[in-house]
């Protein structure tokens, strides 16, 4: 990814809704969910969400397909963890910088 694609998609994700509509996508997986399930789910008005979900897609965060009469919303993971890749690469100079989590022990 080069840095101008991920200023686009961190602008993107820089707005409540559409953080929203990204997280419900992700959670859904490549299934995705129809347009109208989003918009029942968050609450938001047909036209926002439209309006959110274009901006969603012109970043190339989501992706749409159409099953039948309706439009179907899912993430695009290939360019999610590209933008994850993007902001942790040569993070901590390759060294591994993140401690290992120990497990957690459960009280007998």
């Amino acid at each position: 990814m080069k840095s101008p694609d991920a200023v686009s998609a961190l602008s993107a994700l820089a707005n409540e809704h559409r953080l929203a509509i990204f997280r419900l996508l992700v959670q859904a997986g490549p299934e995705g969910r129809a347009a109208g399930a989003i918009a029942e789910k968050l609450d938001l008005p047909a036209s926002s969400l439209s309006f959110h979900l274009a901006h969603l897609t012109r970043a190339g965060l989501i992706e749409q397909r159409r099953e039948s009469r309706s439009l179907i919303y899912s993430a695009d993971f290939a360019n999610m963890n590209a933008l994850v890749g993007f902001l942790t690469e040569n993070c901590c100079g390759g060294a591994s910088c993140a401690p290992v989590a120990a497990p957690k022990r459960r009280k007998a």
